[in-house]
């Protein structure tokens, strides 16, 4: 029967003395086979298919070690799958960018997801306790490992009962001994059989150990099942009594005060939206004005204009939320500020669009406009929680509204859409936009990953001998890395995306 230790008397949520760990000595064998297996999936080998396998095998554990109750909130049951959707992504895409978020995603989703199987409460809390919950998580993964282990320790039984425990297994492992060398005669004869099969089994089973090495994989072995502990005590353990839905904030501004700020900022921003209507939209003669083209004033400004939305956003929810009093005026004055933010977006949008036209795609601009797409959607999510009085939601909005479009941003492949557009552009300059630059940049087209290398080798005929001659050596370079590095040829890590461009790479003719 599994046993609960308590180490210490109760203390805070996430600060030693912590609450008891349910199966502390399940946990720590958990954590113990996650740390070996995560040697064997990371050890100097490439991100691939291996993080998604850690994860899933992570929320696994989470999921079998959890407590009996309380149980998840059926509204935070989202979160572990969502977790291994975003792994699922860092074996498809090769795009480093769009990997590395996904990676910090899914390992915050999983945090989120185990914090949830112990019982925690994650989406129904104010958002600025989901920021609290996220240190706590940290806390666990990095340092609850100790109480685990200690907590495993003082509830070892002794050798007899043990012994009595582990009879029940005898059978199975007794059938193990009796079925491994039988059925490694038959895997035997397969692999003599069929010449596919035997490669596979080899990949499978090809471990090339080097004595050099051992130090290396114990190091990795331990930091990743000390992690693992912790992030697994963190399913086990009791959580604490849930914060207030609403936290009290002690200092108040007061509401004439308030008012004061926003009245004199929508001023400012009104002044700037005329002056968009009349030069931006309405096309009034920018030369006459400052002394530029119209082309000139439009395609710059974005950046800025980003930070302006954010900025106004971020002061909208601020004063909402510390005003002493709460009138109709003053959120009055909120909408009329989210509105006049809503057109300068809407300039950014138009200014970074007319730029893209002239001189084509970057991950930067991709994701400008991304971010564009994110602060609109949340700009109406805030009028709404601003007329409903629910503003302290916003944060939640804001999180699910950037998921949905990382998961569009991954089936999209931003390297891939880059390369596509930019190579479109050169075989077909009238999509071109005015006073726009034609060409491909090879330097930049081949910085770009793996992602983008399918559309390289398809527009490799079509350059000019110079920009040829860069890319084919560029791309040469990379195929004899994806044939001969062993950190990228392991099975572990199989990407979608660079087995694609491996495939590109040997049915194009570089020499």
């Amino acid at each position: 029967m599994e046993h609960e230790v308590t180490a210490g008397a109760a203390g805070t949520a996430f600060a030693p003395p912590r609450p008891a760990i349910h199966g502390a000595a399940r946990v720590v064998a958990t954590a113990a086979a996650i740390g070996l297996s995560g040697q064997f999936l990371f050890f100097d080998v490439g991100l691939g298919i291996n993080f998604p396998i850690f994860i899933v095998a992570l929320l696994g554990a989470g999921w079998a070690l959890r407590r009996p109750a309380p149980a998840p909130l059926r509204r935070d049951l989202w979160l572990a799958p969502a977790a291994i959707a975003f792994a699922a992504f860092t074996a498809i895409r090769a795009d480093t960018t769009i990997v590395t978020l996904d990676l910090l995603t899914a390992v915050g989703l999983t945090a989120a997801a185990l914090a949830s199987f112990g019982g925690r409460r994650v989406l129904a809390r104010p958002f600025c306790d989901v920021v609290i919950l996220g240190f706590g998580a940290a806390g666990w993964t990095l340092t609850g490992g100790a109480q685990a282990v200690s907590a495993a320790q003082s509830s070892l039984p002794s050798a007899s009962t043990a012994l009595n425990r582990a009879r029940p297994a005898l059978p199975f492992l007794r059938g193990m001994f009796i079925a491994i060398p039988v059925v490694l005669v038959f895997v035997a004869l397969f692999a003599a059989a069929d010449a596919v099969f035997a490669s596979i089994v080899e990949d499978l089973w090809r471990v090339d150990l080097d004595p050099g090495d051992v130090p290396g994989r114990m190091i990795l072995a331990g930091t990743v099942g000390w992690l693992a502990a912790g992030a697994l005590a963190l399913a086990a353990s009791r959580p604490p009594a849930d914060a207030p839905d609403s936290p009290s904030v002690r200092w108040r501004l007061g509401h004439t005060e308030a008012v004061t700020v926003l009245v004199a900022v929508n001023a400012v921003f009104l002044g700037f939206v005329l002056l968009q209507a009349a030069y931006l939209f309405g096309g009034l003669d920018t030369m006459r004005a400052i002394g530029m083209t119209y082309s000139d004033y439009a395609r710059r400004g974005f950046f800025e204009l980003v930070a302006v939305a954010v900025l106004a956003g971020g002061l909208v929810v601020v004063l909402e939320q510390v005003a002493r009093r709460r009138s109709k005026l003053l959120i009055g004055m909120a909408i009329g500020l989210v509105l006049l933010t809503g057109v300068v977006l809407v300039s950014a949008g138009l200014r970074l669009r007319l730029y893209q036209e002239a001189y084509g795609w970057t991950e930067l601009r991709l994701y400008v406009i991304a971010a564009i797409v994110l602060l609109g959607a949340g700009l109406v999510a805030l009028g709404i929680t601003l007329v409903t009085d629910r503003v302290r939601w916003i944060g939640h909005v804001l999180v699910v509204t950037a998921l949905v479009i990382g998961l569009g941003l991954n089936v999209l492949g931003p390297v891939r859409f880059i390369t596509e557009q930019n190579v479109a552009r050169f075989t077909d300059p009238g999509i071109i936009g005015e006073d726009g630059s034609a060409g491909l940049d090879a330097y930049y087209a081949a910085s770009l990953g793996d992602d983008a290398i399918p559309d390289l080798v398809r527009a490799l005929p079509l350059l000019d001998d110079f920009e040829a001659s860069v890319l084919r050596d560029q791309l040469a370079f990379r195929r004899e890395e994806l044939r001969f590095a062993p950190g990228l040829n392991a099975w572990q890590a199989w990407n979608a995306g660079r087995s694609a461009a491996r495939a590109a790479l040997d049915a194009a003719d570089l020499d």
